[in-house]
């Protein structure tokens, strides 16, 4: 299965990580154009349960399901429900899980999903097709609101005057199209020649925000520490520096190997549940860059789960929930 016509950014280095075995079942939690699953599938006996929410990799993988001969399990989710998804296929423990976070060059290059405004489209963005999409967040966000979004997930430091025009120009004329929303941004950003388009941070937050993608990682990074066996691993690339930092919290966190200090008293905490096989971030080469400017914000993380029992779940996060601004609350 090794011909595969896209290879994941750092995908190399990620399989090296998980470092499938022979028998060994694992899941790859963002299947996309099933990069890691060839890979894994490699392997003589291996099994793969594969997860996207994304219809079109689904309906694209039917080939890959086909040639894998009964090895591979192709289900359309959110990939922060591994451990249901898993359990349906009367899997309760696994030797593996690889992620992939964030949208992928699929997604990006096809104008009909929203994704880029390199391509003019329907103000969309959403990852699955259900749900809110973009453009009925900047149409019913409040000023407030939207500043938050585009500050916190998109770290735009002009964010409230975006969030200003936004919601003047609104009353005439709706947000539907890519190219509108990114002209709009264009004129209220400035930019210097040899910067990043001045709408790349205001898409990039609302891609993140339609699609809950930092709730998702968080549920999934925990989920997988429940249905990883002992030994098992987890590897985790980013493209997000907010992304990165769960991933790096979650996994200090959980190997974290005592409490306290001789200042402060001893902190009640479980032991450790993973092991670090990555103290940094691994990064892609030069020729990679190179290749494919995408990977050059890519962070690769890796773990192994020790035989702890999973830790309870972390305190949910505070940043603006989609429901929430949807429903105006």
């Amino acid at each position: 299965m090794s011909d595969a016509p896209h290879i994941p950014v750092l995908g190399r280095e990620a399989i090296e990580h998980l470092a499938p075995r022979e028998g060994g079942i694992y899941v790859d939690a963002t299947f996309g154009a099933g990069g890691y699953s060839r890979a894994i599938l490699d392997v003589p006996g291996t099994r793969v349960i594969a997860i996207d929410r994304d219809h079109t990799a689904i309906t694209g993988g039917s080939e890959l399901v086909e040639r894998a001969a009964g090895r591979l399990t192709l289900v359309e989710d959110r990939f922060s429900n591994l451990a249901e998804v898993c359990a349906a296929h009367g899997v309760d423990a696994v030797d593996g899980v690889v992620m992939d976070v964030g949208v992928s060059s699929m997604q990006l290059d096809q104008a009909g999903r929203g994704f880029s405004f390199r391509l003019d489209g329907p103000l969309d963005m959403r990852m699955g097709q259900t749900g809110p999409t973009a453009a009925d967040v900047v149409a019913r966000a409040s000023e407030s609101d939207l500043a938050d979004i585009i500050y916190l997930f998109g770290e735009e430091r002009h964010s409230r005057r975006v969030a200003r025009a936004i919601v003047a120009d609104r009353r005439e004329t709706p947000f539907t199209t890519t190219r509108a929303l990114a002209d709009l941004v264009g004129r209220v950003v400035r930019s210097k020649p040899g910067d990043i388009h001045p709408a790349t941070r205001t898409f990039q937050a609302l891609r993140i925000f339609v699609n809950e993608e930092l709730e998702e990682l968080q549920t999934a990074l925990a989920a997988a520490e429940r249905v990883l066996k002992p030994g098992g691993r987890l590897v985790v690339v980013s493209f997000h520096s907010l992304e990165d930092r769960i991933v790096k919290n979650f996994l200090s966190e959980r190997a974290k190997t005592g409490g306290g200090s001789r200042h402060l008293p001893e902190v009640a905490q479980g032991a450790p549940s993973f092991r670090l096989l990555t103290r940094r971030p691994v990064v892609a080469g030069e020729a990679e860059v190179a290749h494919n400017p995408r990977a050059r914000s890519a962070k690769l993380r890796a773990a192994e789960r020790t035989a702890a029992p999973a830790h309870d779940d972390a305190e949910p996060s505070s940043w603006p929930k989609l429901s929430d601004v949807m429903r105006g609350g």
